[in-house]
């Protein structure tokens, strides 16, 4: 069988998801470091297999797949018979991708290193003030999750199994500490946090985990 391949950064929120999501499925990869921090995604020899220049990247044997949600939902379909990441019912299933697109496309964006840069390059804010943009979208997106998690929540966030939602959902967690974001008004959060940190599927993909952690 061909090599299945995993590039990322170990503090990447986004390769983070993968990670855990191939743990979930049972699924062996080999991992490739790509340090964003030195600009190795802007490499040419990476910039020829992901033209967008961001991790994560899976190459499962050949079909190679940019954006982490899309990698977890190919793993779904691609490997139907291991645990499954989306629920089969369409109403559990809509809750879950909702869950996870809140983090990935409304909250994850706006704490993108990118984004951080340009705010100090183009407009000269500070440090502080950038990690205060950060802190305040992360509180917004946060706040919103606590009441739609009042919803959906079982043992995890979506019923009594983990979900997408939850493979999103931990590595927010994780940026909502290391950027200092307090999280006692999202009780509901943290509960379920602690709940996936005990599983080993998540545990083992932390970034400290990781290769290349530093």
């Amino acid at each position: 069988m061909a090599e299945r391949v995993l590039y990322g950064y170990f503090r990447s929120s986004a390769a983070y998801r993968v990670r855990i999501a191939l743990n979930l499925k049972g699924l062996a990869y080999q991992y490739r470091a790509v340090n964003l921090l030195q600009g190795e995604q802007r490499s040419a020899e990476y910039l020829a297999i992901n033209p967008h220049g961001l991790v994560p990247l899976l190459d499962d044997g050949g079909v190679r797949i940019a954006q982490s949600l899309a990698i977890c939902e190919y793993l779904d379909e691609a490997y139907p018979d291991s645990p499954r990441l989306l629920p089969a019912d369409p109403a559990l299933r809509a809750q879950a991708r909702s869950i996870a697109l809140a983090i990935a496309a409304d909250i994850h964006p706006l704490q993108n290193p990118r984004v951080g840069k340009y705010l100090q390059g183009e407009f000269g804010v500070g440090e502080e003030g950038k990690t205060e943009w950060i802190r305040h979208w992360i509180r917004t997106g946060l706040a919103a999750l606590e009441r739609q998690l009042a919803e959906s929540a079982g043992r995890y966030a979506v019923g009594d199994a983990p979900t997408l939602a939850d493979v999103c959902l931990l590595p927010q967690v994780f940026s909502a500490r290391r950027f200092g974001v307090d999280l006692a008004p999202y009780p509901t959060i943290v509960r379920i946090a602690e709940a996936l940190e005990a599983l080993p599927a998540f545990a083992d993909a932390h970034p400290a985990k990781q290769p290349d952690a530093v």
